[in-house]
């Protein structure tokens, strides 16, 4: 296990844990109480840290190299079922967007997500979650697919942002992004949104329209980075802290302003280091979101959906 800087505390007391447990294990000396004593600092440590987190501490958070990505998601939330499919008929496979069929409790869905990498291989294979113009028309490619068979679709964001390149914008990547958030404004079939990471601008708004959005809280969801805006306020990266204050990106603050409708809590300690009970909290809230969409009439699932982003960011009375 990988451990942030303001995670050191627990990094220490796991660390004494460990040896208790081998002298226990060599069974010369009883340690059970020293054990039990150990685990009782490492849940306080674990409270005191993690309900005092900065915007910036979540921006940390929601990048772990431990933390489940996409894939993690999917296989552990579906029936064992899930089949990938590929390519936008038109350039190619990208990598960095992933979907496909499963079943949740024998319901089927759409499943569609940014995928990022773990060794340094694996994030160039998939672009570091960044995806290209092709990404985005694979995506609504298995959108319409889902449609077409009346099927819910469920998006897993998670990504620094669509990649900036110019071979990129070449291809049109604003086009492709604008395309997706017109089309699954009027998707005749349910969409559940779930930001599992990191949220950040276009990219994420690519497959970020939906009749639920849903968030972890150790998740973060704003029109830029922190480092990106500290770069354009200040000329560099050592504001990134102020920045990530001013953004207000937590999950907190888009409940607050009405941009995700539920905050998913993850276990005390952050999804990457329970990943099992994250997934069960996760699917618990999709599948409680798909029974109660599933039985509303398309033309009204459509309505609410443009009604739910037409009134975002107006100023109520």
């Amino acid at each position: 296990m990988e451990y942030l800087a303001f995670e050191k505390p627990i990094e220490e007391l796991m660390s004494k844990l460990e040896k208790a447990k081998e002298i226990g294990d060599e069974g010369s000396v009883d340690i059970s109480k020293t054990v039990s004593d150990i685990e009782m600092k490492i849940e306080s440590a674990r409270k005191e840290i993690y309900k005092n987190l900065s915007s910036w501490e979540k921006v940390q958070l929601s990048r772990h190299p431990q933390r489940p990505y996409a894939l993690d998601y999917i296989h552990a939330l579906s029936d064992n079922d899930f089949l990938e499919l590929h390519g936008d008929r038109g350039v190619k496979d990208d990598k960095a967007m992933i979907g496909g069929w499963a079943t949740i409790d024998n319901q089927s869905v759409m499943f569609i997500g940014q995928q990022k990498g773990r060794t340094t291989k694996e994030r160039q294979f998939r672009n570091f979650g960044m995806a290209n113009p092709e990404g985005y028309r694979k995506a609504l490619r298995l959108m319409k697919m889902a449609e077409k068979f009346k099927k819910p679709v469920v998006c897993l964001i998670d990504t620094p942002g669509a990649f900036p390149g110019l071979e990129a914008e070449e291809r049109g990547q604003g086009e492709a992004i604008a395309r997706n958030i017109l089309e699954m404004t009027k998707l005749e079939v349910p969409i559940i949104v779930v930001i599992i990471g990191e949220g950040a601008s276009g990219g994420a708004l690519g497959i970020g329209v939906g009749d639920k959005i849903l968030m972890l809280n150790n998740a973060w969801y704003s029109v830029i980075s922190p480092e990106n805006c500290s770069t354009i306020l200040w000329g560099n990266w050592d504001h990134k802290e102020t920045a990530a204050n001013a953004l207000k990106l937590t999950a907190k603050d888009m409940k607050k302003i009405g941009l995700v409708d539920e905050i998913i809590k993850e276990p005390l300690g952050g999804a990457h280091t329970f990943p099992d009970k994250t997934f069960k909290i996760v699917k618990k809230a999709i599948t409680k979101e798909i029974r109660s969409l599933l039985d509303i009439n398309k033309d009204v699932l459509i309505q609410n959906r443009m009604n739910k982003f037409s009134n975002m960011g107006v100023a109520k009375a």
